[in-house]
């Protein structure tokens, strides 16, 4: 007969006590487990929410201003050692050290152009870039594919009366309306967007752009570094990071992870002590069953073993039962309880650690009970035979 088999046969004598204690060990592990599937599932969700958000690096000509205010009145401002910036600059940034982590970068050429009897904002973009950078908008019919079609805002389109498929005359060139954005309630409402060569040759600024907008949003990415990185390679930008989007998010993910880590804490120490306690139990009630062992030759590692081996399959046990009673509960209160849109991350990395877990917590709550059998004095334990 092997150890393992006594091992077994001790568990199932003693069925009812030990699927009691496998179930509570499964309970703990399982709150552990939803715990922190949801906390991935949150910053899961946050990384994909701001992937459309937009950008998170702005990128403008360094200038130094200088303004004249008296009582909070502002009388005049002036700029100068305005920096300019190409279109051939851009390529710099795909040089920096988290070059891999800039996902969009959204060059624009803004000027004022006179139509309908009244100034207009004209931004001249990268439509590809553009459209990937701004997933949030809305177009009432298609997409420009061709340098020659334009973008019209909801308020500019209701205020000059345009409607896709209608020409408009920019300084000389003909550009086609070929779709009008849904409100928005931001500045975009009021741009009409072109092809950035079309408006560069308009404004006569070839290769100029007013500003650069750089997307590069996902929980890891180290935003103020890059901001270092683009401002050394692009000297003549002011490079700032808009953080205040996304850090009110980034913090209550933040503050659930820590909770989940400081419940887990507990946890992990409430199972090795309940573990304990019961092995305890345990090994007292089996003080003659263990004297008969140590009689017929038994030696201590072997009793050791035994104690150690019935701790390992009750732990397994648990695990296993604990992560996918986790999981599944993560799976029904995702949606309601975090808010997320996001399916929960089935991830194979937490599955291991969870039975490994659950492993290390038999062992260390039953190490001290296993000591403590195989030193019984194997004479006291059968006195009561």
């Amino acid at each position: 007969m092997q150890l393992s088999d006594i091992a077994l046969h001790s568990l199932w004598r003693r069925k009812g006590r030990m699927a009691l204690l496998a179930l509570g060990l499964a309970i703990g592990v399982a709150t552990v487990v939803a715990l922190i599937a949801i906390t991935e599932t949150m910053q899961a969700d946050v990384a994909e929410k701001l992937d459309e958000y937009g950008a998170n690096i702005l990128i403008v000509p360094k200038a130094n201003d200088l303004s004249l205010s008296y009582g909070g009145v502002t009388v005049a401002s002036a700029a100068y050692d305005v920096g300019e910036m190409s279109l051939s600059d851009l390529e710099r940034i795909s040089t920096i050290k988290n070059a891999e982590n800039v996902s969009v970068v959204a060059p624009k050429l803004l000027g004022a152009v006179a139509l309908g009897g009244r100034q207009v904002l004209v931004a001249g973009v990268l439509f590809d870039e553009e459209l990937r950078l701004k997933q949030w908008w809305r177009v009432r019919g298609e997409h420009p594919t061709s340098p020659d079609e334009a973008l019209v805002g909801a308020r500019l389109a209701q205020i000059l009366n345009l409607e896709p498929g209608e020409s408009l005359d920019i300084k000389g060139q003909l550009v086609r309306v070929v779709g009008v954005l849904a409100e928005n309630g931001s500045q975009d409402d009021d741009i009409l967007f072109i092809d950035l060569s079309v408006a560069q040759q308009m404004m006569n600024k070839p290769d100029g752009i007013s500003l650069v907008e750089v997307a590069a949003l996902c929980t890891a990415c180290p935003i103020e570094e890059m901001v270092e990185q683009i401002s050394a390679v692009l000297p003549q930008g002011r490079v700032t990071a808009l953080r205040e989007a996304v850090t009110l998010r980034m913090e209550t993910v933040g503050q659930l992870t820590r909770f989940a880590m400081a419940v887990s804490a507990v946890v992990i120490a409430i199972g090795t002590l309940v573990v304990l306690t019961s092995m305890l139990g345990a090994v007292s009630e089996r003080r003659q069953e263990i004297g008969l062992f140590r009689a017929l030759g038994f030696r201590q590692r072997h009793i050791v073993r035994v104690i150690l081996s019935e701790a390992c399959l009750i732990s397994l046990a648990g695990g296993v039962v604990g992560w996918a009673l986790g999981m599944g509960t993560a799976v029904m209160l995702a949606p309601s309880v975090a808010q997320v849109t996001t399916r929960v991350i089935w991830d194979p990395l937490l599955a291991v650690s969870t039975v490994g877990g659950a492993l290390l917590i038999g062992l260390l709550g039953s190490f001290y009970p296993a000591i403590y059998a195989a030193r019984l004095d194997p004479t006291t334990a059968l006195r009561s035979l």
